[in-house]
């Protein structure tokens, strides 16, 4: 029901945003449409394939917000950038059937390699067993491919009726002026000045976003509770007047199965984990035939580090002879997913950098460049990660953002954080490499690829940033804690690599790279030249 509510309030909250938004960036009603339009298919598009998948396996409710997250975000990026270029060449002179060849062999190829790149970051999530990431990984690949076929087909298709006419419907805006050439602009000028001092502004910005990720060397593990809903909440409510009204007891009792050996056996356990650390009763609750559960009281919260110790102190008890100790409840399922995730976070590592480093050097050729694109990605993730473990373990900010912090941060979050912006962030460099290729393969002149591309592309990264955070910024505002949390991770990692990093980074790691930026062995030459 919560779910529900939030999503509700995130598309009243943005979409009329996001309109404004549109129509100040492009300037007319008619090409601020577009995006929307095919945000809506996306959308749609993908709450029918999660269907379909739903015939088969189980499907997280808070798919359906992921889905509208970045179903939405892709499809505004996508619009961006292939109208945007689209606008260009018409500008230049073209015809709208040579606009449209031109927009689809540059911006079209570059939303492919974007969508292919995402895609694969969000299906690493797949090969956890947990069904929350699995969904999110179901919903999010539906979105991005959806987001993506929609933007290469349907688009393109919706330029070609407009034509000329996507500069419809104009709305004066008096700040707007008629356009430089590239190497006057101001995202130009900045790409010069990085480049003239490509040491200091590449350690300074390497070192604003290791303060950033600081915080999260202390991260605390913990699984969510009832504090993730809004207080008030009948099943939050039912939780703090048992702690308040029933101190002996708790909410989640450690559950040991005594398998074998019958009530005899049991009781011999339950005496044996009394005497435990940290433990405040142990019962034989229930029996059925030879087996029998032990619930095991303690003081704290599930979630808390006492209970952790107790879960620990029993399954390193010997098993009773004949029988089989078995842990369960709360406590001990947190610590087993917290095991699960560690055992496939490599896997999932692996999955995501080899998905980028195969496709970016396809996309421009280049070997060095990839690698640099998978450390630039994890570093601007690490300053979104310090930031969350600042706000909401520490609980910075927990009034104005509106949560109840709880000391540790579920770990499957931060699990679907990585793929999202992982993918995200491979967006935003696809588009400012893939305009630095164009130049290099027309000049030959790095810097001034460098500065050329950025002129190009620094409003269009820009504005899709502010977009793509109005979006998650619609969730951001919803009543779950963790959604809060994925959301302002997101907003914070966002804002980060299209700025510090896209802006100021990247350009001064490829001044200091220079031709090598494009470098590859031969036998990888031939084959990117094909």
């Amino acid at each position: 029901q919560q779910t529900s509510d939030d999503l509700a309030k995130a598309e009243t909250l943005s979409l009329p945003v996001l309109l404004v938004l549109l129509i100040l960036i492009f300037g007319g009603l008619a090409a601020a449409a577009t995006p929307l339009l095919i945000g809506g298919l996306a959308i749609v598009g993908a709450f029918i394939a999660v269907r379909v998948i739903n015939l088969v396996t189980d499907v997280s409710v808070f798919s359906v917000n992921v889905i509208t997250l970045i179903g939405l975000g892709m499809a505004i990026d996508y619009s961006l950038f292939i109208v945007s270029r689209f606008r260009e060449e018409l500008a230049a002179g073209r015809t709208t059937a040579a606009a449209i060849e031109r927009t689809m062999s540059t911006a079209g190829r570059t939303v492919f390699v974007s969508g292919l790149t995402i895609a694969l970051a969000l299906a690493s999530l797949l090969i956890f067993p947990q069904v929350f990431l699995r969904s999110m990984g179901f919903g999010g690949l539906a979105a991005v491919l959806v987001a993506m076929v929609a933007a290469l087909t349907v688009l393109p298709a919706l330029l070609a009726v407009l034509g000329p006419r996507i500069n419809a419907l104009k709305v004066p805006l008096p700040w707007r002026r008629g356009g430089r050439a590239a190497s006057d602009g101001a995202w130009a000028r900045i790409a010069r000045s990085v480049m003239r001092r490509p040491v200091l502004y590449a350690v300074g910005v390497t070192a604003v976003l290791l303060l950033l990720a600081a915080p999260f060397l202390r991260v605390q593990w913990g699984g969510f509770d009832e504090r993730v809903l809004p207080a008030g909440s009948e099943a939050r409510v039912v939780s703090e007047r048992i702690r308040a009204e029933f101190p002996g007891g708790t909410v989640g009792p450690i559950e040991v199965l005594v398998s074998g050996g019958g009530a005899a056996e049991a009781e011999r356990v339950a005496t044996t984990v009394r005497d435990l650390p940290h433990v405040t009763d142990a019962e034989v609750t229930t029996t059925r035939g030879d087996s029998a559960l032990v619930s095991v009281i303690y003081p704290g919260e599930p979630t808390g580090e006492q209970a952790q110790s107790v879960v620990r102190a029993i399954r390193a008890l010997p098993d009773p002879a004949g029988a089989e100790l078995l842990v369960g409840g709360r406590t001990a399922a947190d610590m087993d997913l917290v095991s699960s995730l560690g055992d496939g976070l490599p896997w999932m590592a692996l999955i995501m950098a080899s998905a980028t480093l195969v496709l970016l050097f396809f996309a421009f050729g280049s070997v060095l460049l990839p690698i640099k694109a998978v450390l630039m990605n994890l570093v601007s993730i690490g300053a979104s990660f310090g930031v969350v473990v600042w706000v909401f373990q520490d609980g910075h900010l927990a009034d104005f953002l509106g949560f109840t912090p709880t000391g540790f941060i579920e770990p499957s979050n931060p699990i679907l954080m990585l793929a999202v912006l992982f993918g995200l962030a491979t967006d935003y460099e696809v588009f400012l490499l893939s305009r630095i290729r164009e130049e290099w393969d027309r000049t030959g002149d790095n810097t001034a690829s460098v500065a050329s591309g950025l002129q190009h592309t620094g409003r269009i990264i820009t504005a899709a940033a502010l977009l793509l955070a109005v979006v998650v910024a619609g969730f951001a505002t919803g009543g779950i804690a963790f959604i809060k949390l994925i959301g302002v991770g997101m907003i914070v990692a966002i804002v980060v690599d299209a700025t510090l990093v896209r802006l100021l980074l990247v350009p001064a790691t490829m001044r200091l790279l220079g031709r090598w930026n494009w470098w590859a062995p031969a036998p990888l030459a031939r084959v990117y030249r094909r």
